[in-house]
């Protein structure tokens, strides 16, 4: 579950059944979170749930005031960065890092063979729609079939558009064992809902 704004929305995604929590450091999300208030809300994750931070072609200055501020599990990096970079910045700062990749179609996935060579793991998302402000949370999928039964060296988890409404049939259509949500558990942007939350988990459980 990404985005989370706010320590009180954590126990929700807790109890619904995160595996991850993810925390927005791109400004112009509006899920964007300063390094204080991430410290806050990641010291409110329990053990065992990842505390993963997006990232969009952050430079090693960013990097390093926010891996010494907010105790992480994961970096997310949703930009432009290159195997190079992924590789640099999992040397730099000793954290697994997952790459996001934007798929709009067959020409797009030969990237994710490249990058599940540097990777720990990947996100496979939706291109975002053209005139996007943002690399990603734009509520938008791809099409499917284009991953149905793909395989790759590392775990991988879908992202784009995914709701409580049609997780479960994304699910059956890709094989993915990870799923990744914002916009579709928000009662508005950045606002998590409880509901919402607890809705998508079951709906995905359901499609496996």
């Amino acid at each position: 579950m990404c985005g989370l704004t706010r320590t009180c929305d954590v126990s929700a995604a807790v109890d619904a059944g995160a595996a991850y929590i993810g925390l927005n450091f791109f400004a112009r999300s509006p899920r964007y979170v300063s390094i204080d208030a991430m410290r806050a809300i990641a010291q409110a994750i329990p053990v065992g749930v990842a505390k993963v931070a997006l990232v969009v072609d952050a430079d090693n200055a960013a990097l390093d005031a926010l891996t010494a501020q907010v105790p992480l599990d994961m970096l997310q990096l949703h930009g432009h960065e290159t195997p190079a970079r992924v590789s640099e910045v999992k040397q730099r700062y000793g954290l697994p890092v997952m790459k996001v990749l934007g798929i709009s179609d067959a020409d797009d996935l030969s990237q994710i063979d490249v990058y599940s060579a540097v990777a720990d793991q990947m996100l496979v998302d939706a291109k975002p729609p053209k005139g996007a402000d943002r690399p990603g949370g734009n509520a938008v999928s791809f099409d499917w079939s284009l991953i149905a039964g793909r395989r790759w060296a590392v775990p991988w988890m879908l992202a784009g558009g995914l709701t409580p409404e049609n997780v479960a049939e994304a699910v059956q259509a890709t094989g993915a064992r990870q799923v990744d949500v914002a916009s579709g558990i928000e009662s508005a942007p950045g606002i998590k809902d409880a509901g919402l939350m607890r809705a998508f988990v079951s709906a995905a459980q359901d499609g496996v």
